[in-house]
């Protein structure tokens, strides 16, 4: 089998090995591929990796000896599924790496906006705390967890992980997803509807697929139905929130904070308001980026790729 990888340098930009997947077959890597050499670099492979890298039908049509594409990512978006159903090409994805390091994120962008911890230490580093006439200072409202309630949108893995954490933290889960089911958790609801999730929550934070009903579903309207302490998390994807409404809704205090590490357009354009909106963190989509998870979603993309040459194929989305 001949391999091309697209984009590889995301998932492994030198920490990882690549020595499993080369023993497949004769494999070519690439750091990162322009949309005008797809082509050229995939013309011979029959087994194409992709994280972000689109593959469009024009591009599948260009490329006759492909069987097979891997996306090294749980999302499939980047790849045209109905014209590799119609070619019969296998595309499969990787689910359930980043249970673990997507809710800590969570809780890492939930923490700085509870005790701005960088913030604090930029102020003792330029002697603020040394020349402060008490024994301790802090400039920001500190927030403690316990007793707040925290509302989850989608109760997939990493939504339920999050409502674990949240109750090991002493907080109360309010959850709204499509899908019910009874739960074993301490302080656990289900709201009704999104609205009332939003209007009850101290902290909201979305874990839901991008869909055409998900799109701009945080938006002006259920925004100001939040506290004015509330703060919402996005780890998800970026347009489930619309970046204008949230970035109003910030700098005119309708809710307290917003910690996101996706946004609508990545990287960000210089005009997007978010970037300037007060009281909002955004780190650069790295939620899903320890070495553990991904080398958890290296070694799912090699056994996909055993079972596709076995004939057995799994985490198939284009069925």
């Amino acid at each position: 089998m001949n391999i091309c990888v697209l984009d590889g340098y995301t998932l492994n930009p030198g920490d990882l090995s690549w020595s499993e997947l080369k023993q497949l077959g004769k494999t070519d890597i690439y750091d990162r591929t322009p949309l005008e050499l797809i082509f050229e670099r995939a013309a011979n492979a029959e087994i194409v990796l992709t994280n972000k890298t689109p593959l469009s039908k024009a591009t599948l049509d260009r490329l006759p000896k492909l069987k097979y594409i891997g996306v090294l990512a749980t999302g499939y978006d980047v790849v045209d599924i109905q014209a590799a159903k119609e070619r019969g090409i296998v595309v499969t994805n990787i689910p359930n790496y980043g249970t673990a390091s997507v809710s800590q994120m969570v809780f890492a962008l939930l923490l700085e906006h509870c005790h701005h911890v960088q913030h604090h230490s930029d102020a003792v580093m330029e002697g603020q705390w040394g020349k402060n006439s008490d024994w301790c200072f802090w400039n920001y409202p500190l927030i403690e967890l316990a007793g707040k309630t925290m509302g989850i949108v989608g109760l997939g893995r990493i939504g339920l992980q999050t409502a674990r954490i949240a109750s090991a933290f002493g907080m109360e889960v309010l959850a709204y997803s499509r899908h019910q089911r009874e739960m074993d958790l301490p302080g656990f609801k289900w709201a009704d509807n999104l609205n009332e999730l939003m209007r009850l929550s101290d902290v909201v934070s979305l874990h839901c697929p991008l869909t055409p009903e998900t799109e701009g579903m945080i938006n002006s309207g259920n925004l100001s139905m939040m506290k004015r302490t509330s703060i919402l998390i996005n780890t998800s994807r970026g347009k489930l929130v619309n970046n204008n409404d949230l970035a109003e809704a910030l700098n005119a205090g309708v809710i307290g904070g917003a910690g996101l590490d996706v946004l609508a357009v990545e990287p960000p354009e210089e005009t997007n308001p978010l970037l300037q909106a007060k009281n909002c963190i955004i780190t650069p989509h790295i939620a899903w980026a320890t070495k553990e998870a991904r080398n958890r979603l290296f070694d799912i993309a090699v056994d996909n790729i055993k079972a596709f040459i076995a004939k057995i194929p799994k985490n198939v989305v284009s069925s």
